[in-house]
């Protein structure tokens, strides 16, 4: 089906844009709130987990843990290896969470209002299947 990845770009865009502004106040970006998303789900983490999960080369996440530590959003601690850190959200970034979180879901529902739920819950299968046929 040509088209798909032009009509996939024109909506990313927007979308990623929208995130930004509605993050910026934090300090945040779409890539660090990923981070932050991530730790959220499956604190205490190590970097190459954050890295495996999103398929980030290390550095690009060392660089995003070392910023959202400085924002005092997470917290660094020795991993059982002494080369790897662990790393999990501060309650300041526990609290920056939910707020943002609770922004971007009145986004989220500004951006699908009037599409069915039905074909919500098929595009994002639909998008599973992308990344699987991708990997």
């Amino acid at each position: 089906m040509q088209g798909f990845f032009r009509s996939y770009l024109s909506v990313y865009r927007p979308l990623i844009h929208s995130l930004n502004r509605l993050l910026q106040p934090y300090e945040l970006s779409y890539s660090l709130w990923q981070v932050m998303v991530y730790l959220h789900e499956h604190a205490p983490v190590s970097l190459v987990g954050i890295s495996q999960h999103y398929g980030i080369e290390k550095p690009g996440v060392t660089r995003r843990v070392q910023r959202l530590e400085e924002l005092g959003y997470l917290s660094c601690a020795p991993g059982n290896d002494r080369r790897e850190k662990s790393v999990a959200l501060t309650e300041e970034g526990l609290r920056i969470y939910s707020e943002c979180r609770g922004k971007i879901t009145a986004l989220e529902r500004q951006a699908t209002a009037g599409i069915d739920a039905t074909a919500l819950k098929q595009t994002v299968a639909v998008f599973g299947q992308l990344l699987g046929n991708l990997k």
